[in-house]
């Protein structure tokens, strides 16, 4: 259910609202509600959106035309608990049907395998990150830019291992890496809440990515 959650079945029309479609998923949603809210407002804005897959601690660009270039995870020294994702394309959206069709792209990408839990089983996190640039006037008529950035993410399943059907091979490496990221993003989380001295974020590329989040 979280895959379906998070991309939906259906694929509106141009013309169409979200609303008006029931088996639309939270990304598509959340795209719409941008371009609608950044268009009433009147204001210059650019927006970019990239798409990312986390597999077995490999990271793979959904929307990449060249399969070869490594992504990697860098801090970035200008910007305190932020990461640099190096290699990852970010390609520029102008409509919601530009936004679609990058979505189906991606998924038809991402890796899926069967499980005898679940036939179309989702062995990789992705996430789907949108990022705005906005120009706007302060009030002594000075040009600045805000930026916005928001990361949508559909999780893998947290599966044990002998109910799935995944003792041997690389469907029990494939359970253990996806269970360890899902452990380490709840220990983040619980970090946060009792504001813990030290948070575990290098534990897993999942949270690294998630930190500025």
């Amino acid at each position: 259910g979280k895959t379906y959650t998070m991309v939906g079945e259906e694929i509106p029309l141009i013309s169409s609202s979200y609303d008006d479609v029931n088996n639309v998923g939270m990304i598509p949603r959340a795209l719409c509600h941008l371009f609608d809210r950044l268009r009433q407002q009147q204001v210059e804005f650019s927006m970019r959106v990239s798409y990312l897959e986390l597999y077995n601690e490999e990271l793979c660009d959904l929307l990449s035309t060249d399969d070869t270039t490594k992504i990697r995870i860098y801090d970035d020294v200008a910007k305190k608990g932020s990461v640099i994702v190096q290699g990852l394309e970010e390609i520029p959206v102008r409509c919601k049907n530009d936004v679609y069709k990058l979505l189906a792209k991606g998924q038809e990408r991402r890796k899926t395998a069967a499980t005898l839990m679940n036939a179309q089983s989702s062995r990789s996190h992705t996430i789907f990150t949108i990022l705005v640039h906005i120009k706007e006037n302060n009030p002594d008529g000075e040009e600045m830019l805000k930026i916005g950035k928001l990361n949508l993410v559909d999780l893998a399943g947290s599966e044990n291992i002998s109910k799935a059907g995944n003792e041997k091979g690389i469907r029990t490496r494939e359970s253990v890496n996806i269970n360890q990221s899902l452990l380490t993003l709840g220990r983040v989380i619980t970090a946060l809440v009792e504001r813990a001295p030290h948070v575990p974020y290098r534990e897993s590329k999942l949270t690294r990515l998630l930190q500025e989040s």
